[in-house]
């Protein structure tokens, strides 16, 4: 392995380990909100990211991973609600040569899975179109306003560039 390799890998590692922290701080720290049937998980920002980095992947299914895992839930929930944030992540980082279309494969996963993991494994009783027009709502709020707004902070702080870039 070069330095240069090397260091490539630290890098990797290093942001991948701060966006889960990340994703696992914002969840907990805005617990009221980020679980449930109605849910604004202000984390889902997060998954903007990818347009940054290839280390977000990782990063946010990782943290998604711990933070449905400290904050109680279900295994089915740990897994799948991971999964489709980990969906998310790989499709908006294929979409990343456009930063408007990033969001919207988290956006997509999770209104189609968190939903079944609400209904199916925490048996709360409401249709699931409903659901998913909470789940929906929520999302586009967390991962299309609250992500683009840190898209926007990320493009114009050099600091911040130089955290979350890969190039």
């Amino acid at each position: 392995m070069t330095k240069r390799d090397s260091k490539s890998t630290a890098l990797f590692l290093s942001q991948g380990a701060i966006i889960a922290a990340m994703y696992v701080a914002l969840t907990i720290i805005f617990a009221p909100i980020s679980f449930g049937a109605v849910q604004v998980r202000i984390a889902e920002a997060l998954t903007i990211l990818p347009l940054f980095t290839p280390a977000a992947v990782p990063g946010l299914f990782i943290g998604c991973l711990i933070a449905n895992g400290l904050g109680g839930g279900i295994l089915l929930d740990v897994i799948f609600g991971s999964i489709a944030t980990l969906i998310g992540a790989i499709l908006g980082y294929l979409l990343r040569f456009n930063r408007w279309l990033v969001p919207i494969p988290a956006i997509v996963s999770n209104t189609v899975i968190v939903p079944m993991v609400l209904k199916y494994g925490y048996g709360i009783d409401m249709p699931i179109y409903l659901l998913m027009i909470y789940i929906l709502i929520g999302e586009i709020i967390g991962c299309y306003l609250l992500g683009e707004l840190l898209a926007t902070v990320v493009l114009k702080r050099e600091n911040l560039r130089n955290i979350f870039g890969s190039h």
